[in-house]
């Protein structure tokens, strides 16, 4: 049984730090770094309305920009994933990167509105074309014993590079927003200079393609599990989505100074950094659906606490609870939908996977911005603490059905 796998694979007495990513090989370690450089230059998007207020674009124009920017986080992951499967993992995160670092470019020489909201979509959907082959090409590298853990490993390294971001970030726009997109480009450029020369492609498993299952999403939306698992998935992120969009309303309507969230900025990235690689040690040897459960109810208890908090000190206490809810649940679900594909669709398996992640931030953005504005702050965290409750408990129901659908596919 996976369980008592899981358990044996992760009971070692030590629970340190290098516990938790030894023995994963050098692809993921490769990944790893490539994503610390790339998030390295993730600067334009947290500073882009300075950006385009720079350039003249206010109101209802810089709508249309961000719109856009967010619309391409829906179209970039379902095409990644079949990218993936269909050409290859090294062309799929070629392509993305490239393509991304070149829309950066087009974004900032951009003489109108139009066509900034063109480059915005572009920068968005050729950039998360990425975190499907990238998250296959770690599915392929490593056993399902190990992929929660390889794919906690990205997270942090995500974490790594987004924490030096927002420092370097403030530093280079005050110099002058081309050094913001010339680190992005080049960040981007950089990555798909280590996926060219230190990423093998792996074989594909084309043989194993059954007759029915095509080229699109068709295998993801037979798969009852998955159709079950998504939505669940999908609630809880947009949970977690809710302290990027609705915190600094939040902040702001408490009357303190933007600095604040900074700082509340500061404290998650910290937590996450420091505790990670403890608590994919330690909670490793538990079952993962269990543990994805609890996270996720401790990320929306921590969000429904912001609704309480008036203070410096109320909104530390929600950031630090939803963090650790973070780090408990950092690589679980990408790692559980990769052990439900099949070996020929993880392309498209972690593309549904990622486009459910758009769809939840797209969501935050327009659903939670409007629940606060127009309903009021408190529906909108009594709304995030029984959606997110709710759907910690109808995953922890599914466990069994995970399990035994894991040790099948194990099996065969």
């Amino acid at each position: 049984m996976r369980t008592k796998r899981l358990s044996r694979s992760s009971s070692s007495p030590s629970t340190s730090s290098s516990s938790a990513f030894e023995g994963l090989p050098s692809v993921v370690w490769t990944i790893f770094a490539g994503t610390i450089v790339n998030r390295l230059g993730y600067l334009v998007t947290p500073f882009l309305v300075f950006f385009l207020a720079s350039r003249g674009v206010t109101g209802a124009d810089t709508t249309y920009v961000l719109g856009a920017l967010g619309a391409g986080n829906l179209i970039g992951p379902a095409v990644g994933g079949v990218l993936a499967d269909r050409i290859g993992r090294r062309p799929t995160m070629l392509i993305g990167l490239i393509g991304a670092a070149a829309a950066q470019g087009a974004l900032f020489l951009a003489p109108g509105v139009w066509t900034m909201a063109a480059a915005a979509l572009l920068i968005s959907a050729a950039g998360s074309t990425v975190s499907p082959a990238a998250y296959a090409l770690l599915a392929d590298a490593v056993d399902s014993e190990r992929r929660q853990r390889a794919y906690a490993l990205f997270g942090w390294g995500v974490n790594i590079g987004t924490a030096v971001a927002g420092v370097l970030g403030g530093y280079l726009a005050a110099q002058g927003y081309w050094l913001l997109f010339a680190v992005d480009a080049g960040s981007m450029l950089l990555y798909a200079l280590v996926v060219a020369v230190r990423l093998p492609e792996p074989k594909r498993p084309d043989q194993e393609r059954r007759p029915n299952d095509g080229i699109g999403y068709g295998v993801v939306l037979r798969d009852r599990l998955a159709l079950l698992l998504l939505p669940l998935f999908g609630v809880q992120l947009f949970v977690y989505s809710l302290t990027e969009v609705a915190l600094p309303l939040a902040v702001r309507d408490s009357g303190l100074s933007p600095a604040v969230y900074g700082a509340m900025a500061a404290v998650n990235a910290i937590m996450v950094v420091v505790l990670q690689p403890f608590a994919t040690a330690w909670l490793a040897r538990l079952p993962q659906l269990a543990v994805q459960s609890a996270g996720s109810a401790l990320i929306a208890v921590g969000v429904a606490l912001t609704g309480l908090a008036d203070s410096i000190a109320g909104y530390t206490v929600s950031v630090v609870i939803w963090s650790l809810g973070e780090v408990v649940v950092a690589g679980i679900a990408a790692g559980i939908f990769a052990n439900l594909a099949p070996a020929h669709a993880r392309g498209r398996y972690q593309g549904a996977y990622s486009w459910t992640w758009g769809t939840a931030r797209f969501g935050a953005l327009t659903l939670g911005v409007t629940t606060y504005t127009t309903l009021g702050p408190t529906t909108l965290w009594w709304m995030a603490l029984a959606a997110g409750l709710t759907t910690a408990a109808t995953t922890l129901a599914l466990r069994k059905r995970v399990e035994a659908r894991t040790n099948h596919t194990l099996a065969a």
